[in-house]
């Protein structure tokens, strides 16, 4: 059977110019509650704000449940295309297609397996698990079907064969049981043209709560550039995820790309809010997304919302940061990068 590697293609890295963004609209579920409770509706509110800041920048379309569109319409406000079909949930960057190019005006799509993270009591999939193969179709990608169950957000590539990927995502007993290592890392070659992954660990320690996805690599490590990654760290040495960081930082720095570079590692600390309720939380401002000349950052009514913006302008001079409260995204479990997945332009390389 053909690959995307084999047929040329493989995934540009985020900041590689876009076509459009994809998100998909906050329905009532276990997530977010029922029609009409403040749940719902909040969530639906900061989708849209975060869809409205991307379409400062570019093309956004929005896949609504069914029958959920002219709602989803009045909210999102003018210039954001809405289409429906059946969903379970809202995190576009998880069920949607993973888009790939061969630089030379062809698109493709890896719609991977989805099984709700891992097969989550409280998730159900049913729906979702269609989304990536029909919004590649609506994009005109071809579409290759991989055997793996993975996420969009627990992979991230410098477009340059490098991808970073977390042990507890794709070796997660819940997604592909009995697969090793070696095999996972030959299937997401294959699918997305990389030729060297970095491994870590896990994630961050809230990630493996009720709603979390056991270690997305989106939260906690991402590339700005080839040879750049910018690493959460959690400052406080009381805080479970200290160690943690030290050790994900420790082993980026440690680390080559695809062409031989050692990685420079850029960290962002952490917001001061570490509890929400009582509950531990895993804000971080790693879960940004990057569209044509912006960047989309999450913001926490936090002292470090200012710092890590100015990082971020550091890294990105030529975009426009945008900082949008995320804390409810971040309730529900995600962030930004979570509900959001760039389709690049065909010639992207």
């Amino acid at each position: 059977m053909t690959t995307p590697a084999a047929d040329g293609f493989r995934m540009p890295a985020e900041w590689a110019p876009h076509d459009r963004t994809w998100m998909a609209w906050p329905g009532p579920n276990a997530t977010f509650g029922e029609v009409g409770g403040e749940g719902l509706e909040q969530a639906r509110r900061v989708w849209a704000g975060v869809a409205r800041a991307v379409r400062r920048f570019e093309a956004v379309t929005v896949v609504a449940g069914a029958g959920q569109g002219d709602g989803a319409r009045q909210l999102l406000g003018p210039g954001i295309e809405v289409v429906e079909r059946p969903l379970d949930d809202a995190w576009m960057r998880d069920i949607g297609p993973t888009f790939l190019t061969d630089g030379a005006g062809r698109l493709a799509a890896t719609d991977w397996v989805f099984n709700g993270w891992g097969g989550q009591d409280w998730a159900r999939w049913e729906r979702d698990a269609e989304v990536g193969a029909y919004v590649a179709g609506l994009a005109g990608a071809r579409t290759y079907r991989s055997s793996l169950v993975n996420e969009g957000g627990g992979l991230h590539v410098d477009g340059a064969g490098t991808v970073l990927l977390t042990e507890t995502v794709q070796l997660d007993p819940g997604r592909n049981p009995g697969r090793t290592k070696e095999e996972a890392e030959a299937e997401v070659h294959a699918c997305l043209g990389t030729t060297k992954a970095i491994w870590l660990p896990r994630g961050l320690t809230a990630d493996y709560g009720q709603f979390g996805t056991r270690g997305h690599v989106d939260i906690v490590a991402a590339f700005a550039r080839p040879g750049v990654v910018v690493a959460h760290v959690q400052p406080d040495p009381a805080h479970p995820d200290h160690e943690v960081c030290q050790e994900i930082v420790g082993l980026l720095r440690a680390s080559t790309d695809a062409r031989g570079r050692r990685l420079e590692v850029v960290e962002v600390p952490a917001p001061t809010v570490v509890e929400v309720e009582g509950e531990l939380v895993d804000y971080s401002y790693i879960n940004h997304y990057l569209c044509n000349g912006g960047v989309v950052l999450c913001a926490f009514d936090d002292p470090r919302d200012e710092e890590a913006a100015a990082i971020f302008r550091r890294l990105f001079p030529e975009r426009t940061v945008t900082p949008v409260d995320a804390r409810t995204i971040f309730a529900a479990g995600g962030g930004i990068h979570c509900i959001t997945q760039q389709q690049p332009k065909a010639g992207a390389v």
